[in-house]
Formats: C-alpha cells, structure tokens, sequence
C-alpha cells in the first residue's frame, strides 16, 4: 500500500533533523545541554505523534495524537525562543525554525478542527 503525501510529516521530520543538529552544535560549542535537551525531546516527538496518528485505529485516536503534536511544536517554539533569549542562536535562526513550526501548526491546526466536526457530524 502507498501511502498518501503528508506534508506534516515530512516538515517535521526535516525539523526534527534540522533542531537535532542545532542542538548538537550547542551542546558542543557552548556546552549546554538543558534546553538542548529540551528542545530534542519536543521537535522529535512532533513527528513521533504524528506517525502514531497514523497508525491510529479511530479518529478520536487520530485526533488525540495530532493534538499532542500540536502541543509538542508549541513547546519547540518555546525553547527555541529561550535559546535566542539566552543568545544560544540568532535571531535569523529562530525566525527560520519558527517558520518551519508554523507551517506545522497550521497543517495541524487545520486537520484537528476538520476531524472535530467528522467526529461532532457523526455523533449528532
């Protein structure tokens, strides 16, 4: 079976190489590793959930996983804007970054409120 496009899963999974070696960097040239940390563990869990979404057995399943990628971007934007913050990167780079979780979080956005009105048709 092919599988059809998914571009959230492939922005997040670019993301999630792109903050991967970011981190690294950090962590070997500024030796830090908390936010770091934090950062890797949110930006791979975007697409993480998304790939459990879907394998998901229902769309309420389907749903809760797209929201808890919703809700890991929105965690990854907010280390990366600590780390620019703390000067750990650029402005250019968060800007670039955050583009990318904004690209995200419309996708997603706009997949949870279409798979809450299937959901809410349905049960009417």
């Amino acid at each position: 079976m092919v599988e059809k496009y998914n571009p959230a899963k492939d922005l997040s999974f670019q993301l999630a190489i792109d903050l991967v070696q970011l981190c690294q960097s950090i962590q070997s040239t500024k030796q830090e590793y908390i936010l770091t940390k934090q950062l890797i563990r949110s930006s791979t869990s975007i697409g993480a959930n998304l790939e459990e979404a879907i394998g998901g057995r229902s769309d309420k399943d389907f749903l809760s996983k797209i929201s808890i990628a919703y809700k890991e971007s929105r965690e990854a934007s907010y280390w990366l804007k600590l780390l620019s913050a703390l000067n750990y990167i650029s402005p250019k780079q968060l800007d670039q970054y955050n583009n990318q979780l904004d690209q995200i979080l419309r996708i997603l956005g706009a997949s949870m409120r279409t798979l809450k009105k299937k959901i809410n048709a349905r049960s009417e």
